[in-house]
């Protein structure tokens, strides 16, 4: 059944990204059928779409199961190559980590998840992996307490309405009334702290980078490890130098954004 009545829409286009959204944590292969019943696709319209992605070389076969391949990849750091996040955020990135001597990250919001878009790390005694792309529950992290105070009442219903893609089950799920308190909180005072609530031994502090009109784009944060990193050095000793990155990274995003076909020096925003 057609999800869009106008005729615009490409439903073969929709069908095909249907297959790819499939392989989550927990199903890096799956077979044909498993994939038709994933999809709520016939087999025969699954299997066309297969065989595209396979000679797209987006999908790979192997004995009856099939699983994506890095090509799929370019498709993500297409959107981050246009957006020139990295190559604004990593200078400012580094600067922080060498501060801090902690991981320092930048994350824009995917449904109810976040996604990272930039990332710096430094060798750390974490319980979750993280790189570019990689998803986690917006509620649960510092990043995607800054992201979802930035919503409207209806973005922000709607938001959470939305599943999470991430497969991670976070260590603490906020009741719908418990996060509208930690989210007013957040706007008031311009940024989120989250302390062991996605995963045991993982705190952090974040801060928004906004648009020259004062759009929330993204968040950075710096990340830390609860047996190494106490709140207090986060709040007190990072923190502030968190603000700073993230006003100098929102300086340089609006100078790109208003020049898109000229190169911009990280740290020129000031």
């Amino acid at each position: 059944m057609r999800r869009d009545t106008t005729p615009e829409f490409i439903e073969a286009l929709a069908r095909g990204l249907d297959v790819l959204r499939c392989f989550e944590p927990g199903r890096p292969a799956m077979t044909l059928s498993e994939l038709a019943a994933a999809t709520d696709l016939a087999r025969p319209t699954v299997r066309r779409i297969l065989i595209t992605l396979e000679q797209l070389g987006y999908v790979r076969g192997d004995d009856g199961e099939f699983s994506l391949t890095p090509r799929v990849l370019d498709l993500g750091m297409a959107y981050i190559r246009s957006q020139n996040m990295w190559d604004l955020a990593v200078p400012h990135l580094r600067d922080l980590v060498k501060q801090t001597g902690e991981s320092c990250s930048i994350a824009q919001l995917d449904g109810s998840d976040i996604v990272y878009v930039a990332r710096v790390a430094v060798p750390k005694l974490v319980t979750l992996s993280v790189t570019l792309g990689t998803r986690f529950p917006a509620p649960a992290t510092s990043l995607g307490k800054v992201l979802l105070a930035a919503l409207s009442p209806e973005e922000l219903d709607r938001t959470l309405a939305e599943p999470s893609r991430s497969g991670i089950e976070p260590a603490h799920r906020h009741e719908r009334a418990e996060l509208g308190t930690v989210l007013s909180k957040v706007r008031a005072r311009g940024w989120a702290l989250t302390d062991e609530e996605l995963a045991p031994g993982i705190r952090s502090v974040a801060a928004p980078i906004r648009d020259g009109q004062g759009a929330v784009v993204a968040a950075v944060n710096v990340n830390a490890h609860a047996a190494e990193t106490p709140v207090q050095t986060l709040t007190e000793g990072h923190l502030p130098l968190l603000l700073g990155a993230a006003s100098a990274i929102s300086a340089d995003w609006e100078a790109w954004k208003a020049h898109p076909m000229e190169v911009v020096t990280p740290g020129a925003g000031g």
